[in-house]
């Protein structure tokens, strides 16, 4: 089995999440994306990890 990426892009991000890249650039704006690594040539990514826990973050209370 092949081992997820680290670092996801903000296409990939958005496909798995299923949301559009303005929605994804809306929440970084408000300070509600996962954390994001800006790389020199300016591109974004996001590591797997942060994903994971702002995912965690995300969930209701039962």
């Amino acid at each position: 089995m092949a081992m997820p990426r680290q670092h996801l892009t903000i296409a990939e991000r958005c496909a798995e999440l299923a949301v559009a890249r303005s929605t994804f650039y809306e929440w970084r704006a408000k300070k509600r994306a996962p954390r994001c690594i800006k790389l020199p040539n300016g591109e974004i990514r996001i590591r797997r990890i942060d994903l994971e826990i702002w995912l965690d973050n995300c969930e209701e209370a039962a």
